[in-house]
């Protein structure tokens, strides 16, 4: 499946995400896309996603950007899994675009809440 990772651009993404990510085996069954690579200026979601299987989304912080990329993917019929921090208040209208939710605490509780939401969507 192709998976484009979204988030809040000012967070640090590279360790509590893409990481996570790399290093599990869902890095080596999947084609990851993640937008803010280093050496990545430009990114224009709106294609990217429209090429999509899954857009996983970090909502643990509000971010217009990143609720752009969201509307887009909804748009698109792009199945939204949406991950978040243990207490973070999430924002509720996420529950009209998806119903696929993952909150952690750690790394580990992360990459095992993803692998459940894309086997849910592959069937």
């Amino acid at each position: 499946m192709k998976i484009q990772v979204g988030h809040l651009r000012k967070s640090n993404f590279e360790e509590e995400l893409y990481n996570p990510l790399r290093k599990s085996s869902l890095y080596q069954e999947h084609n990851f896309l993640f937008p803010h690579e280093e050496g990545k200026k430009s990114f224009n979601s709106k294609e990217t996603l429209k090429e999509m299987d899954v857009f996983i989304a970090e909502v643990s912080s509000p971010a217009t950007g990143l609720g752009i990329e969201i509307g887009f993917a909804h748009l698109y019929k792009v199945p939204i899994i949406c991950v978040y921090k243990k207490g973070a208040k999430i924002a509720g209208s996420l529950k009209y675009v998806t119903t696929h939710f993952v909150e952690y605490s750690n790394s580990e509780e992360l990459i095992s809440g993803i692998k459940e939401k894309i086997l849910e969507i592959k069937n």
